[in-house]
């Protein structure tokens, strides 16, 4: 039982360094990380400890070993953890409808935190949206992932992800044109900083949604 915990510590230990050296040295998505040997001398470690956390991450899609290339970073928006999540821990309609819930917990914050924000509801990019939608054919997850990332919660950003893809349709789908209308009333609310209304218009486009309607 102690060795296992002990091993257990360990691998947390290697991961927390080595998330750190990632951090420090700005290697980016695709981005080259150091050999083993040199993982080992720099976080102090054995070797085969260093290469049993590699291969765990690499099962979770979070690095890529390239034969006579080396170990890479991966995009973490496309890691396994996902499909790990709908194999053997989210096999339930009912763990399905809490995905949803979250996710959309994550959605309205980010829409009152850019209420909020005047620097943020007042940027130009809510014009260009609406032109967007009057014009052109947009994706659902297009606008919403926008206000995410301006909302500037990188961890509500990187968990809504994971939830998006566990959830997959109706968000790759396009916007219908009653979508299309709510979104342009919700992206003026926005721009004036209303976030009551602008929840509630977006509680509409969820309704619409569950409903099945588009």
């Amino acid at each position: 039982m102690d060795s296992n915990n002990n091993s257990r510590k360990m691998f947390s230990e290697i991961v927390k360094q080595l998330r750190q050296l990632i951090h420090d040295e700005k290697i980016p998505i695709g981005g080259k990380l150091p050999s083993e040997r040199e993982l080992a001398e720099r976080l102090q470690v054995g070797r085969s400890s260093v290469r049993e956390a590699l291969r765990s991450l690499e099962l979770l899609g979070l690095i890529e070993t390239r034969r006579g290339e080396g170990t890479f970073l991966s995009d973490y928006r496309k890691h396994q953890l996902v499909e790990l999540l709908s194999t053997f821990i989210l096999p339930e309609s009912k763990s399905k409808e809490d995905v949803h819930t979250t996710r959309a917990s994550l959605e309205k914050d980010a829409i009152r935190q850019v209420c909020h924000s005047d620097k943020l509801h007042k940027l130009l990019i809510w014009d260009a949206f609406i032109e967007k939608l009057l014009k052109e054919e947009v994706l659902r997850e297009d606008i919403i992932r926008e206000i995410l990332i301006i909302s500037n919660n990188r961890l509500g950003l990187k968990i809504w992800f994971l939830l998006k893809q566990y959830g997959g349709e109706p968000y790759r789908s396009y916007m219908t044109l009653e979508e299309k209308g709510i979104w342009t009333l919700l992206l003026e609310c926005i721009k004036l900083g209303d976030e009551q209304k602008g929840i509630s218009l977006f509680e509409d486009w969820l309704l619409l949604l569950n409903r099945g309607d588009v």
